[in-house]
């Protein structure tokens, strides 16, 4: 039918209608909060380039949790930056590291909540590095054994769910090998299956004092142009084990997102991630842009994409306003 007779604005003329046929839904249900936990007592360093997030000793990122679960979101993801670094960041795997002591105290003091761990070793490592240096590049296959040793260690700590994030060949399956040889055959694995080098991770790296110190991470994150290449790694990880595959970063990937979804059906996850929360932040604080509004828009748009469920940064403002 054709115009006058066919009125698109007829539907959009209040909330209420508006609300009646929309499409794409965003729940505080879809929501993951990261936090960074790092040594000390009653410890919070807000992180400049992120207005608004800090890292927090284990007593601080409790009350945090607390705070929101309260939300209603689902869970956190937790990055550890340890007192002590090395070159094959031992404290990842060290049954009373950071991270360790950092579930064994939010799953006694906030039962409930969801905690996934980030599965990697840039953190940890004294060269900022993803795994075990051989000449000047990750060795791939020695990275696959202190990543098992990881992901174990967390799952004895009391973690529900580990999140690899390093990008080696082969990771998912040999975590999930062990995984199942240990006893853990419950616990699911949140795969970074398609995860770019980015420049969208530059507040990240102050955040997870994490920046290399040497060259980058090209050779094991994924190149931006492909996205062939992005499912290719998706089926892999899907194959090798993974209960929820993930893409990252999310805004400017929204296409691969919505291939991965299209494709395998499989539960998808997006990570939203520092560069993208501090645009929009340092946008909001020059008054350039309604923070609030642009917030909540960016997040619809990864919903939509295909993202059943999304970290970050905003999670709590978000989760206030959804609730």
């Amino acid at each position: 039918m054709n115009f006058p007779i066919t009125r698109p604005r007829r539907l959009r003329q209040n909330e209420n209608f508006r609300r009646l046929i929309r499409e794409t839904k965003l729940s505080v249900d879809d929501l993951i909060m990261p936090l960074f936990i790092v040594p000390g007592s009653r410890v919070t360093n807000p992180i400049s380039s992120m207005p608004g997030i800090a890292q927090l000793s284990v007593d601080r990122a409790v009350d945090e949790c607390k705070a929101i679960r309260d939300l209603g979101i689902p869970g956190v993801i937790l990055f550890g930056i340890p007192d002590h670094k090395d070159a094959v960041g031992s404290d990842a795997y060290n049954d009373s590291g950071i991270i360790q002591t950092a579930l064994r105290a939010i799953k006694e003091q906030v039962p409930g909540l969801l905690l996934m761990t980030d599965v990697c070793f840039c953190e940890y490592t004294d060269h900022g590095h993803c795994g075990i240096i051989k000449g000047q590049d990750v060795d791939n296959d020695a990275t696959l054994e202190i990543l098992v040793k990881e992901s174990v260690s967390h799952a004895r700590a009391g973690a529900d769910m580990v999140a690899p994030s390093d990008m080696m060949d082969g990771r998912i399956g040999a975590i999930r090998e062990a995984l199942d040889s240990e006893g853990f055959s419950h616990l699911p694995i949140l795969a970074y299956s398609a995860k770019f080098a980015s420049g969208f991770y530059g507040p990240f790296r102050e955040a997870a004092e994490s920046t290399p110190q040497f060259g980058d991470r090209r050779s094991y994150q994924m190149d931006p142009p492909n996205a062939e290449e992005a499912l290719r790694e998706v089926e892999l990880d899907i194959a090798e084990g993974a209960d929820i595959v993930m893409v990252k970063p999310a805004l400017p990937y929204l296409d691969i997102i919505r291939r991965v979804k299209e494709q395998f059906g499989y539960p998808v996850a997006a990570y939203n991630v520092s560069g993208e929360y501090a645009m929009i932040k340092a946008a909001a604080l020059n008054g350039w842009l309604d923070e609030q509004r642009v917030m909540m828009e960016a997040l619809i748009g990864i919903k939509r994409a295909g993202a059943d469920m999304i970290l970050t940064y905003f999670a709590k403002d978000a989760a206030k306003l959804l609730r």
